[in-house]
């Protein structure tokens, strides 16, 4: 599983979480997710099925994430937004100090983890 640690200067900064983003107006969560991997790590995708889904509030704040199993189809993943990022087996997700919103999907990518 890829995850990313934001950076200084970002909300929640030194919190790990799952690449992605915002869909903006006339978006499919598919078509963001591709454009949101290609403007945070450079890497152009093909988005597979759904993994899990939440809603987190954060004080009056709703987030809704979903999460996809993605594989890459052209570049290399590199931080261009983040400070760092890595690919992290199951073993190693609970070591990593996650951004709330990300906890309550865990569970759901663990078992895609290799």
């Amino acid at each position: 599983m890829l995850a990313a640690l934001r950076a200084p200067g970002m909300p929640l900064a030194g919190r790990w979480e799952f690449p992605g983003g915002k869909v903006e107006p006339g978006e499919s969560d598919q078509t963001a997710l591709e454009r949101e991997l290609q403007e945070e790590l450079d890497v152009g995708v093909a988005v597979g099925r759904r993994l899990a889904e939440s809603t987190t509030a954060q004080g009056s704040v709703q987030i809704h994430l979903v999460a996809y199993q993605c594989a890459i189809r052209s570049g290399e993943p590199r931080p261009l937004q983040h400070a760092e990022i890595r690919w992290v087996s199951s073993g190693e997700l609970d070591a990593l100090a996650w951004a709330v919103a990300d906890v309550p999907l865990l569970d759901a990518v663990r078992g895609e983890c290799t």
